[in-house]
């Protein structure tokens, strides 16, 4: 299944991934066996474990790692899904990208640094990409796929009717939340839910389900939500501006600071969210603060597939049995394969020394100096499924304003 993943940061302990408070038990214990057992031959990398939807490495065949300079590693998937996401990553970010569009849309991406091949493992390829949670020190992470459908016009019917059983409301919601990790001020610890949490939700539940991952345990984060509300609409702004591109199976990550830096009530946008006054660098026992640089944490204890998306679309159709095709939307079908923009890529080489990426790592950042107490990142994530089209996306649109709807409801409330 192509879940999104979420971007997140890593608690390393004593060279040991750490595990949220209160967790255990077999499944639990199988986790952290899988992630400790690949570290020693990962070049330095270790399993990313703040990821709260997705692949996860260790346990699926492909997973999310994070490299020792703090980029989070996404490895490639099968063809075709793999190879379109990479070819969706070097165009966007291409140093010979002129399309407007395109350039605007890197603002509501992670920010792409290459590509990454493990010197023990060189047939192993991995997305090199920001992590968006990085200079944040208490992370608040939600993880929302959204459109009306989350297969895209070439799956086959199995895999059809699959998705649409695992949420049958996909269509009338728009949305689904894959999974959740809110931190809880007073007791110091993180409040998880999973893709099944999301599923559960129906039309008379989903404003509660989602308004949960704005509390804190103490009160609700309006002013984060105020803030992702901004951030949603100038991406649903880019969407009702082009008529390229198609997601499918697409998600927007959240994230927002959960540790209260103010010492007074903050008003963002005529909102108000009244937090705990916290002295920098202390949680409320008195602890040191654990910095989130994803590699070093102060804890109580110390292409070669340069073919252009539009081929690679053309050469899945063509591999596709002709009965999956009869409800291809025309705009899809009919899409010009010259695709303006999507003609040419650049060139990835799968063979470079040590695997380094194609562009310097992002520089380092105080966390600290960085951050302030509302701010929020909302960034688009897996693209895996994207395709050229000549219409809007309206099935991706509809998703947006619906998420839009219920977020300014819990506002308002």
């Amino acid at each position: 299944m192509d879940s999104s993943l979420s971007l997140g940061r890593l608690e390393i302990k004593s060279q040991m991934v750490t595990l949220d408070s209160g967790l255990s038990g077999p499944g639990m214990e199988k986790k952290k066996k899988a992630q400790d057992g690949p570290q020693a031959h990962l070049n330095g990398c270790v399993p990313l474990s703040h990821q709260v939807a997705g692949h996860k490495y260790g346990i699926d065949k492909v997973g999310i790692l994070q490299h020792p300079d703090g980029t989070v590693l996404k490895q490639l998937q099968p063809p075709p899904r793999g190879p379109r996401e990479l070819q969706f990553y070097s165009k966007v970010y291409s140093e010979e990208c002129c399309d407007p569009f395109l350039l605007d849309l890197q603002h509501y991406l992670p920010k792409y640094f290459g590509t990454w091949t493990p010197p023990v493992a060189p047939n192993d390829l991995y997305l090199k990409l920001e992590d968006v949670t990085r200079k944040f020190n208490k992370p608040c992470i939600m993880d929302v796929k959204i459109g009306q459908r989350s297969y895209d016009p070439y799956a086959s019917k199995e895999k059809r009717d699959q998705q649409i059983k695992k949420y049958p409301l996909m269509e009338e919601i728009g949305f689904l939340v894959l999974g959740m990790r809110v931190y809880h001020v007073r007791t110091d610890s993180y409040e998880t839910h999973d893709q099944h949490y999301g599923r559960s939700l129906v039309k008379e539940t989903i404003k509660d389900g989602l308004a949960k991952f704005f509390f804190n345990g103490s009160c609700l984060r309006k002013d984060a939500i105020s803030l992702g509300i901004q951030k949603v609409q100038k991406i649903l702004q880019w969407f009702e501006g082009q008529s390229q591109l198609h997601f499918y199976a697409s998600s927007l990550l959240f994230v927002y600071e959960g540790l209260p830096l103010q010492t007074a009530p903050q008003r963002v946008e005529g909102s108000l969210a009244v937090e705990t006054a916290l002295p920098k660098g202390t949680l409320p026992d008195g602890e040191v603060l654990e910095f989130n640089n994803n590699v070093r944490v102060i804890g109580p204890a110390e292409n070669a597939l340069g073919q252009s998306l539009s081929n690679l679309y053309a050469l899945h159709k063509k591999g596709c049995s002709k009965g999956h095709h009869r409800d291809i939307p025309s705009e899809i079908s009919n899409a010009r394969q010259d695709n303006g923009p999507w003609k040419r890529t650049t060139q990835i080489s799968l063979e470079q020394p040590n695997g380094n990426d194609l562009k310097p790592p992002p520089e380092k950042q105080s966390p600290v100096a960085a951050l302030t107490g509302s701010e929020v990142e909302v960034r688009m994530i897996d693209f895996a499924h994207v395709f050229p089209s000549n219409t809007r996306d309206e099935g991706y649109i509809y998703g947006l304003k619906n998420l839009l709807s219920v977020l300014q409801q819990i506002l308002s409330d």
